[in-house]
């Protein structure tokens, strides 16, 4: 065997393996952007119930095509505290089970079609206008791609056949034995801890099962030492983070190893039930261009993968309470607030731009219950007889906090738009920077109205009774209106302008009123200038608060 031989295998598997992972990254992209708003609801909707937690992530990981930034999202969102442990748990079982829709995907007998398919895709990429066409297309390109790379590979394997120390050297791992299947296993943990990348590792086992240099079942060991291997990107991201983000990780952990050891345990039981299931010969060869391949195997370590995780999460399912409480104990609460943020961003939740402009829209939904707040607060603090410090101090707390909130939003957006978003996910980053910047200016006029009226107070005096009246009126006017704009934002409504057009032209309507029976009481001479002043700097306040929800209604309406 030459040099020259030796180098053009090592290249033609490092750039097959390229290839592969590169297509791994379009078809997720692709999914992503294709789910858009489905794939945020969905996540959006994670509750307590074990079997819904795990069913989102199945699904969510079947899309994102990776149980790892699946996993990682699970850490980022407890880390924030938007997830339960026992919410993560679910999703975490369920993510396990996605991930193996990878080995299926390879089970289609298009390996040759691979480089067509990547050829046409990329064309439609390139040359379609609309935005939808461009994502189907990179994700067929993805497909394309890994069909392409694991094809690249299988060649590069066959190579080895002709290398006999090669040969010799894979021929040592075998699964006949219990301590053959645990040196498998092992072996391909380490290899997926290597790469931080099962779908990696299984390109490489399959490329090398189907060319026969290892067996069914040694491949089916590997493919097991992956599901551990795989836990270590899950762990790293969980170092520096709270003690129930450190828990969701370390749960992670117990899940794939506990699942691998009793599977070892019958391991040769295990893969006869799977040929039985899949009704092939695995060892029977194919003859392709002179040399012996075994096509059969790749249903085979397709279905290892899949019935093990099934089963071991119906395993697990019923033990989740008592696992969540193990971790409890393992790794006890600390004493004190562990949060350093007023949001529940986390830079973890990057890794999928959907996932995480899903969570700064929940950030911004919270600005606009605050801001209501504020409006009832103002409202209370201006009727009462007497001024209420503890209230007053409560609504500029609030205030300062939304000023906070959008600092982290805005940052946090930001660096998502230096990420590979898509355009559709850019579009919405940019809408809820304004949409952030329209809530805290709300609360600032919010603000300025419990000034005047403390200003007021300080000089000995008020607004009249009749003027504290009709600010209450419009006070309720601003709030139904802003509620109905927060409400239309809450619930995507498209025609949020034409339904709040009414509360809109109520307010407008109403100032007009209020502005003219100023100055015919001013005309009288009965109200005092600080008074008065006082009195129009608030009605202006009330329009520059619907001014801003009007450009929210906008912004929701895509007008702007």
């Amino acid at each position: 065997m030459d040099s020259s031989t030796l180098i053009k295998m090592v290249f033609e598997l490092a750039g097959g393996l390229g290839i592969f992972l590169l297509g791994m990254k379009h078809m997720s992209d692709g999914m992503q952007a294709v789910a858009g708003n489905s794939l945020r609801r969905l996540i959006g909707t994670v509750t307590n119930h074990r079997l819904f937690a795990t069913t989102v992530g199945v699904v969510v990981t079947c899309i994102v095509q990776s149980s790892s930034i699946t996993t990682v999202m699970v850490v980022g969102f407890v880390n924030s505290g938007v997830m339960e442990l026992s919410q993560a748990v679910g999703v975490i079982m369920g993510a396990n089970v996605g991930t193996t829709i990878t080995g299926w995907i390879l089970v289609l007998k298009v390996g040759k079609y691979g480089l067509p398919l990547l050829g046409f895709s990329a064309f439609i990429y390139l040359f379609a206008r609309r935005d939808r066409w461009r994502y189907w297309a990179m994700f067929a390109m993805g497909i394309g791609m890994v069909f392409f790379g694991l094809e690249v590979m299988k060649d590069a394997c066959s190579t080895i056949k002709d290398m006999p120390s090669f040969e010799a050297w894979f021929a040592r791992f075998s699964a006949d034995t219990y301590l053959g299947v645990l040196k498998c296993a092992m072996v391909g943990c380490v290899l997926t801890t290597l790469v931080q990348s099962s779908s990696a590792t299984l390109g490489i086992t399959i490329s090398l099962a189907t060319q026969g240099l290892i067996s069914y079942p040694t491949a089916a060991a590997l493919i097991l030492g992956e599901n551990i291997g795989t836990t270590i990107t899950a762990f790293l991201a969980s170092l520096g983070t709270t003690t129930n983000a450190r828990r969701a990780a370390y749960f992670h952990v117990i899940f794939n190893l506990v699942g691998v050891f009793w599977i070892t345990l019958i391991f040769q039981w295990y893969i006869r039930l799977i040929q039985a299931i899949i009704g092939v010969d695995v060892s029977q060869a194919v003859m392709v261009d002179g040399n012996a391949t075994y096509p059969h195997t790749v249903a085979a370590i397709a279905a290892t993968h899949s019935v093990f995780n099934v089963c071991n999460m119906l395993l697990f399912m019923p033990f989740v309470t008592p696992m969540v409480r193990l971790l409890e104990r393992i790794l006890p609460s600390l004493p004190y607030k562990e949060k350093s943020r007023l949001t529940d961003l986390d830079i973890r939740i990057l890794e999928s731009p959907l996932m995480a402009i899903e969570q700064s829209r929940k950030e911004i939904l919270k600005m606009g219950d605050g801001c209501l707040k504020m409006l009832e607060w103002h409202r209370t603090l201006m009727l009462a007889d007497s001024p209420d410090p503890k209230l007053a101090e409560r609504l500029k707390h609030r205030e300062k906090v939304l000023d906070s909130v959008q600092d982290e939003v805005a940052e946090f957006i930001t660096n998502l738009l230096s990420g590979n978003a898509s355009h559709a996910t850019a579009e919405e980053a940019r809408r809820q920077i304004r949409l952030a910047d329209e809530y805290e200016s709300i609360s600032d006029y919010i603000l300025n109205l419990d000034k005047f009226d403390r200003k007021l107070r300080r000089n000995e005096f008020r607004f009249t009774e009749a003027q504290r009246t009709d600010l209450e009126a419009l006070n309720r006017l601003v709030y139904t209106y802003v509620s109905e704009v927060h409400q239309a934002l809450t619930n995507y409504n498209p025609n949020v302008l034409k339904d709040t057009d009414a509360s809109n032209k109520r307010i407008r309507d109403q100032v007009k009123i209020l502005r003219r029976k100023h100055l015919e009481e001013l005309s009288a001479g009965t109200i005092p200038p600080v008074v008065s002043v006082a009195f129009m700097a608030s009605l202006n306040a009330y329009i520059r608060v619907r001014d801003h929800a009007c450009n929210i209604a906008e912004t929701i309406a895509n007008q702007k």
